[in-house]
Protein backbone atom coordinates (compact mmCIF):
# COMPACT_ATOMS: atom_id res chain seq x y z
CA UNK A 1 0.00 0.00 0.00
CA UNK A 2 1.13 3.48 -0.72
CA UNK A 3 2.21 5.55 1.65
CA UNK A 4 0.82 9.13 1.65
CA UNK A 5 2.80 11.76 3.76
CA UNK A 6 1.65 15.18 4.01
CA UNK A 7 3.90 17.64 2.41
CA UNK A 8 4.28 20.61 3.53
CA UNK A 9 5.39 19.28 6.91
CA UNK A 10 7.56 17.10 5.16
CA UNK A 11 9.58 19.84 3.06
CA UNK A 12 9.35 22.33 6.09
CA UNK A 13 11.60 19.05 8.17
CA UNK A 14 14.24 18.95 5.35
CA UNK A 15 14.56 22.61 5.17
CA UNK A 16 15.16 22.71 8.90
CA UNK A 17 17.37 20.09 8.66
CA UNK A 18 19.47 21.67 5.55
CA UNK A 19 19.76 24.39 7.78
CA UNK A 20 21.27 22.65 11.12
CA UNK A 21 23.60 21.01 8.80
CA UNK A 22 24.91 24.02 7.25
CA UNK A 23 25.35 26.04 10.39
CA UNK A 24 26.91 23.00 11.98
CA UNK A 25 29.59 22.60 9.16
CA UNK A 26 30.10 26.05 8.06
CA UNK A 27 32.78 26.87 10.46
CA UNK A 28 34.94 23.60 10.56
CA UNK A 29 38.63 23.63 10.32
CA UNK A 30 40.78 21.01 8.44
CA UNK A 31 40.93 18.17 11.21
CA UNK A 32 37.22 18.40 11.94
CA UNK A 33 35.88 17.45 8.80
CA UNK A 34 38.28 14.28 8.80
CA UNK A 35 37.13 13.26 12.45
CA UNK A 36 35.65 9.80 12.77
CA UNK A 37 31.78 9.34 13.15
CA UNK A 38 29.61 6.83 14.48
CA UNK A 39 28.46 6.08 10.96
CA UNK A 40 30.73 2.83 9.56
CA UNK A 41 33.63 4.13 7.36
CA UNK A 42 32.86 7.68 6.82
CA UNK A 43 34.36 10.52 8.62
CA UNK A 44 33.06 14.16 8.63
CA UNK A 45 33.75 15.11 4.94
CA UNK A 46 31.77 11.76 3.90
CA UNK A 47 28.56 11.95 5.59
CA UNK A 48 28.34 15.33 4.30
CA UNK A 49 29.08 14.05 0.49
CA UNK A 50 26.95 11.58 0.95
CA UNK A 51 23.98 14.06 1.63
CA UNK A 52 25.05 16.03 -1.51
CA UNK A 53 25.54 13.10 -3.20
CA UNK A 54 22.04 12.31 -2.72
CA UNK A 55 20.29 15.70 -3.32
CA UNK A 56 22.14 15.71 -6.56
CA UNK A 57 21.18 12.57 -7.49
CA UNK A 58 17.22 13.41 -7.05
CA UNK A 59 18.10 16.72 -8.70
CA UNK A 60 18.99 14.79 -12.16
CA UNK A 61 23.14 15.17 -11.94
CA UNK A 62 25.20 12.29 -13.27
CA UNK A 63 26.84 10.44 -10.48
CA UNK A 64 30.50 10.93 -10.93
CA UNK A 65 32.90 8.18 -12.79
CA UNK A 66 35.27 6.90 -9.88
CA UNK A 67 36.41 3.69 -8.92
CA UNK A 68 35.38 2.17 -5.48
CA UNK A 69 38.63 0.71 -3.40
CA UNK A 70 37.06 -2.21 -2.19
CA UNK A 71 39.49 -2.57 0.97
CA UNK A 72 38.64 1.02 2.45
CA UNK A 73 35.32 0.89 1.67
CA UNK A 74 34.77 -2.72 3.41
CA UNK A 75 32.00 -1.01 5.13
CA UNK A 76 29.71 -0.67 1.75
CA UNK A 77 27.04 -4.14 2.17
CA UNK A 78 25.02 -3.28 -1.01
CA UNK A 79 23.66 -1.75 -4.17
CA UNK A 80 22.43 1.68 -2.34
CA UNK A 81 25.85 1.49 -0.30
CA UNK A 82 27.73 1.47 -3.51
CA UNK A 83 26.13 4.22 -5.08
CA UNK A 84 26.83 6.64 -1.93
CA UNK A 85 29.83 5.41 -1.67
CA UNK A 86 30.82 6.67 -5.30
CA UNK A 87 30.23 10.62 -4.27
CA UNK A 88 32.02 10.27 -1.15
CA UNK A 89 35.32 8.86 -2.97
CA UNK A 90 34.31 11.90 -5.53
CA UNK A 91 34.70 14.51 -3.13
CA UNK A 92 37.21 13.01 -1.18
CA UNK A 93 39.94 15.52 -1.46
CA UNK A 94 37.45 18.90 -1.93
CA UNK A 95 38.46 21.76 0.12
CA UNK A 96 36.25 22.08 3.06
CA UNK A 97 34.83 25.65 1.87
CA UNK A 98 34.24 24.24 -1.97
CA UNK A 99 31.99 21.18 -0.27
CA UNK A 100 30.22 23.78 1.63
CA UNK A 101 29.46 25.85 -0.96
CA UNK A 102 27.81 22.67 -3.12
CA UNK A 103 25.92 21.88 -0.20
CA UNK A 104 24.43 24.98 -0.22
CA UNK A 105 23.79 25.39 -3.43
CA UNK A 106 22.53 21.67 -4.13
CA UNK A 107 19.95 22.13 -1.20
CA UNK A 108 18.28 25.23 -2.73
CA UNK A 109 17.88 23.72 -5.67
CA UNK A 110 16.29 20.47 -3.98
CA UNK A 111 14.03 23.13 -1.87
CA UNK A 112 12.76 24.92 -4.83
CA UNK A 113 12.10 22.12 -6.50
CA UNK A 114 9.78 20.55 -3.77
CA UNK A 115 7.60 23.44 -2.89
CA UNK A 116 6.86 23.68 -6.34
CA UNK A 117 6.28 19.92 -7.02
CA UNK A 118 2.67 19.45 -7.70
CA UNK A 119 0.47 16.96 -5.13
CA UNK A 120 -0.18 14.42 -7.56
CA UNK A 121 3.84 13.58 -7.72
CA UNK A 122 4.23 14.00 -4.53
CA UNK A 123 1.89 11.37 -4.39
CA UNK A 124 3.23 8.88 -6.79
CA UNK A 125 5.00 5.38 -6.65
CA UNK A 126 8.10 5.11 -7.71
CA UNK A 127 11.27 3.60 -6.32
CA UNK A 128 12.52 4.53 -2.56
CA UNK A 129 15.55 2.79 -0.06
CA UNK A 130 12.91 1.27 1.33
CA UNK A 131 11.10 0.05 -2.13
CA UNK A 132 8.40 1.10 -3.95
CA UNK A 133 6.32 3.82 -2.36
CA UNK A 134 5.32 7.05 -2.79
CA UNK A 135 7.72 10.35 -3.03
CA UNK A 136 6.63 11.80 -0.41
CA UNK A 137 7.54 8.76 1.57
CA UNK A 138 11.09 9.08 -0.32
CA UNK A 139 11.38 12.50 1.02
CA UNK A 140 9.96 11.51 4.74
CA UNK A 141 13.27 8.97 4.72
CA UNK A 142 15.14 12.18 3.41
CA UNK A 143 14.22 13.92 6.45
CA UNK A 144 15.21 10.99 8.62
CA UNK A 145 18.67 10.49 6.65
CA UNK A 146 19.94 14.17 7.10
CA UNK A 147 18.82 14.17 10.21
CA UNK A 148 20.66 10.69 11.08
CA UNK A 149 23.97 11.98 9.65
CA UNK A 150 23.55 15.12 11.71
CA UNK A 151 23.62 13.70 14.75
CA UNK A 152 26.66 11.29 13.20
CA UNK A 153 28.55 15.10 12.78
CA UNK A 154 27.84 16.10 16.52
CA UNK A 155 28.88 12.50 18.12
CA UNK A 156 31.80 13.17 16.16
CA UNK A 157 32.76 16.72 17.13
CA UNK A 158 30.99 16.79 20.49
CA UNK A 159 28.81 19.07 19.98
CA UNK A 160 25.12 17.50 20.92
CA UNK A 161 21.89 19.01 19.91
CA UNK A 162 18.91 19.27 17.67
CA UNK A 163 17.45 16.33 19.75
CA UNK A 164 13.60 17.85 19.32
CA UNK A 165 11.85 19.79 16.83
CA UNK A 166 9.61 19.08 13.58
CA UNK A 167 12.58 17.16 11.47
CA UNK A 168 13.23 15.15 14.78
CA UNK A 169 9.25 14.57 15.00
CA UNK A 170 9.68 13.27 11.22
CA UNK A 171 12.42 10.93 11.32
CA UNK A 172 10.88 9.28 14.50
CA UNK A 173 7.54 8.90 12.27
CA UNK A 174 9.99 7.34 9.36
CA UNK A 175 11.92 4.96 12.35
CA UNK A 176 8.40 4.29 13.99
CA UNK A 177 7.05 2.67 10.65
CA UNK A 178 9.47 0.03 9.90
CA UNK A 179 9.19 -1.71 14.04
CA UNK A 180 6.58 -4.24 12.66
CA UNK A 181 9.80 -5.36 10.72
CA UNK A 182 11.99 -5.51 13.12
CA UNK A 183 9.49 -6.92 15.74
CA UNK A 184 8.09 -9.50 13.65
CA UNK A 185 10.95 -10.40 11.03
CA UNK A 186 13.98 -9.90 12.54
CA UNK A 187 13.41 -9.93 15.95
CA UNK A 188 11.07 -13.27 15.40
CA UNK A 189 8.56 -12.23 17.87
CA UNK A 190 5.56 -15.47 18.30
CA UNK A 191 1.98 -14.52 17.27
CA UNK A 192 -0.36 -13.16 19.59
CA UNK A 193 3.11 -10.52 20.83
CA UNK A 194 2.43 -7.41 21.69
CA UNK A 195 5.79 -4.82 22.65
CA UNK A 196 5.71 -1.49 23.98
CA UNK A 197 8.52 1.04 22.80
CA UNK A 198 8.85 4.09 25.65
CA UNK A 199 10.81 6.43 24.05
CA UNK A 200 12.07 9.26 26.35
CA UNK A 201 13.63 12.71 25.77
CA UNK A 202 12.49 16.07 24.34
CA UNK A 203 10.53 13.94 21.68
CA UNK A 204 9.83 10.68 23.51
CA UNK A 205 6.58 8.86 22.35
CA UNK A 206 5.76 6.04 23.05
CA UNK A 207 4.18 3.19 20.38
CA UNK A 208 3.46 -0.20 20.25
CA UNK A 209 3.67 -3.07 17.61
CA UNK A 210 1.46 -6.43 17.74
CA UNK A 211 2.01 -9.67 16.31
CA UNK A 212 -1.14 -11.25 14.27
CA UNK A 213 -0.34 -13.03 11.50
CA UNK A 214 1.90 -9.83 10.82
CA UNK A 215 3.80 -7.46 13.26
CA UNK A 216 2.14 -4.04 12.69
CA UNK A 217 2.55 -0.78 14.06
CA UNK A 218 -0.64 0.42 16.27
CA UNK A 219 -1.52 3.40 18.73
CA UNK A 220 -2.96 1.49 21.62
CA UNK A 221 -2.81 -1.70 23.64
CA UNK A 222 -5.92 -3.85 24.92
CA UNK A 223 -3.88 -5.95 27.51
CA UNK A 224 -0.69 -5.50 28.75
CA UNK A 225 2.03 -5.78 26.84
CA UNK A 226 4.39 -8.84 26.31
CA UNK A 227 7.54 -7.12 26.25
CA UNK A 228 8.64 -3.21 27.49
CA UNK A 229 11.41 -1.59 25.96
CA UNK A 230 12.78 2.05 27.44
CA UNK A 231 15.18 3.97 25.70
CA UNK A 232 16.01 7.55 25.07
CA UNK A 233 15.17 9.03 22.10
CA UNK A 234 18.99 9.36 20.78
CA UNK A 235 19.71 5.39 21.70
CA UNK A 236 16.26 4.46 19.70
CA UNK A 237 18.13 6.47 16.77
CA UNK A 238 21.24 5.37 17.01
CA UNK A 239 20.82 1.25 17.70
CA UNK A 240 17.97 1.59 14.87
CA UNK A 241 20.96 3.18 12.26
CA UNK A 242 23.50 0.89 13.79
CA UNK A 243 25.52 3.51 14.81
CA UNK A 244 29.29 2.98 16.51
CA UNK A 245 28.01 5.57 19.23
CA UNK A 246 24.99 2.88 19.78
CA UNK A 247 24.48 1.73 24.16
CA UNK A 248 22.14 -1.28 24.53
CA UNK A 249 22.75 -0.73 28.09
CA UNK A 250 20.83 1.83 28.09
CA UNK A 251 17.67 0.06 26.77
CA UNK A 252 15.53 -1.14 30.02
CA UNK A 253 13.48 -4.16 29.25
CA UNK A 254 10.43 -5.39 31.65
CA UNK A 255 8.21 -8.59 30.72
CA UNK A 256 10.15 -10.70 28.40
CA UNK A 257 13.66 -10.35 28.32
CA UNK A 258 14.57 -12.67 25.89
CA UNK A 259 12.39 -11.41 23.53
CA UNK A 260 13.42 -7.76 24.30
CA UNK A 261 17.01 -8.71 23.99
CA UNK A 262 16.32 -10.02 20.45
CA UNK A 263 14.78 -6.51 19.65
CA UNK A 264 17.77 -4.74 20.79
CA UNK A 265 20.03 -7.00 19.29
CA UNK A 266 18.44 -6.73 15.94
CA UNK A 267 16.56 -3.26 16.24
CA UNK A 268 19.21 -2.08 12.90
CA UNK A 269 17.48 -2.14 10.00
CA UNK A 270 18.90 0.68 7.93
CA UNK A 271 21.51 -0.30 5.19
Amino acid sequence: MTTIVPKDRIVQAIAEEFTALEALIADLDERAWSAATPCPGWDVRANVAHVIGTESMLAGVKAPAVEIDRVTAAHVRNDIGRSNEVWVEALRTTPPPEIVDRFRAITTTRLDALRSMEQARWDADGFTPAGRDSYGRFMRIRAFDCWMHEQDIRDALGRPGHDSGLTVEVALDEMVAAMGFVVGKQAGAPEGTAVTFELTGASGRTFHVVVRGRATVVDGLESPATTTLTMPVGVFTRLGGGRSSADPSAVSVQGDEALGARIVEHLRYTI
